[in-house]
């Protein structure tokens, strides 16, 4: 369910759940920081899916298995951050719940039009990931993250666009167009340059 590319030092990792709005199981989670993990030796490591939605979060059956307190979720965007090289979202669809620790962690975020953003903690009765809350504070402001984290509003393409959250909107057919577009100067640099440059900005 968890398919992944790999060209040179581009990988791009795809969520291949669509029946199920790829909402992620333990096994998902799993893969997907071991893809997170061993990318450290990738440039570029592109996360997107297939289907209308990027992931829907937690899949409801994993979630009465303990999922929703699992390490792995931390494992994921801990692995996803600590990447030397640049890593995007390229959302195909709407993010949810859980899934959005991972784009959180990447460095940028392009998604389709129809995308929303929401992150329904409060009314699900669950803390949201440990590291997520700072990282969509740094993005957004503290006043929009607690819209996000306390209000449990949904953020549209646009709104996500303005406030920071969304780096562009493209068009669906040219999402990965999009992404590959700007990982291409990362990868045509050397690893010690991209690690250098992106030291710099954090």
């Amino acid at each position: 369910m968890i398919e992944l590319e790999k060209d040179g030092g581009l990988w791009i990792a795809t969520l291949n759940r669509p029946e199920k709005a790829n909402s992620l199981t333990e096994d998902m989670l799993v893969r997907l920081a071991e893809i997170a993990e061993a990318a450290q030796q990738a440039r570029v490591l592109i996360l997107t899916g297939r289907g209308r939605a990027f992931s829907a979060g937690m899949d409801l059956e994993a979630a009465k298995t303990g999922l929703p307190t699992s390490p792995v979720w931390e494992r994921l965007s801990t692995a996803i951050a600590a990447l030397p090289g640049l890593s995007i979202a390229a959302l195909n669809g709407t993010v949810a719940g859980g899934a959005m620790g991972m784009v959180l962690a990447c460095d940028l975020r392009i998604a389709v039009p129809e995308a929303k953003a929401f992150y329904p903690v409060m009314r699900l009765g669950f803390l949201p990931q440990p590291s997520d809350p700072a990282r969509l504070t740094r993005l957004v402001g503290p006043s929009r993250a607690r819209m996000i984290l306390m209000a449990g509003q949904k953020i549209s393409s646009e709104e996500a666009l303005g406030w920071g959250l969304f780096d562009r909107v493209v068009a669906p057919d040219a999402l990965l167009q999009t992404a590959r577009y700007l990982a291409a100067d990362t990868l045509a640099a050397t690893p010690e340059h991209v690690a250098g440059i992106k030291g710099l900005c954090r």
